[in-house]
């Protein structure tokens, strides 16, 4: 009987592990993230501290995926789930809200170096290229932040990032891209 319900609970941690993780990107999905999220307010909340969270949408991923198919808007997306773990830290958490939307919390940053962290995760991602059918490709990415300290609502700073990514997203509608190539 003790093996059994051992084995039980076991099988209820996998599943509650699964719930909070996005199976193709084998990061927290939405329902983690957020869970980390009210964790860490109420971590800031007790000590004072503070942070940032990033929230970022994938430009022209709908078009690749209509293109070349969605196995190729899952390379695209597994590569930018790889290039933005790597650039944080162990202690700061990388998301998928879902689709194209990932989110970013991120420890003891002002606001200045919040704002330079998001372009720098925008210009990674603006950086990926990617070989479909004989085709070069790149997605990009727009970025929004919301600051958060003792004060901050979960939700409130997930409507802020978000809003501050669409007004980002319009704007780099309207900004030339240049590269330069090097022979």
């Amino acid at each position: 009987m003790r093996s059994k319900l051992k084995e039980a609970e076991r099988r209820v941690a996998e599943l509650e592990a699964a719930a909070d993780t996005d199976f193709l990107l084998e990061i927290p999905n939405r329902r983690g993230f957020e869970r980390e999220l009210a964790r860490a307010i109420a971590y800031m909340k007790r000590y004072r501290a503070s942070g940032a969270l990033i929230v970022l949408d994938v430009d022209r991923l709908k078009p690749i995926n209509d293109s070349f198919g969605h196995a190729a808007g899952d390379e695209v997306l597994k590569a930018i789930a790889a290039t933005l773990t790597r650039q944080v830290r162990a202690s700061d958490v990388v998301g998928r809200l879902g689709g194209d939307e990932f989110a970013l919390l991120l420890w003891n940053l002002s606001e200045t170096d919040a704002k330079a962290k998001a372009a720098t995760f925008e210009q990674a991602i603006d950086e990926l290229s990617f070989a479909f059918r004989g085709q070069r490709v790149t997605a990009g990415a727009s970025a929004g932040v919301a600051l958060l300290g003792a004060q901050s609502d979960a939700g409130r700073a997930l409507e802020e990032a978000d809003a501050a990514m669409y007004v980002r997203k319009a704007h780099r509608r309207h900004e030339p891209l240049i590269r330069l190539v090097s022979n």
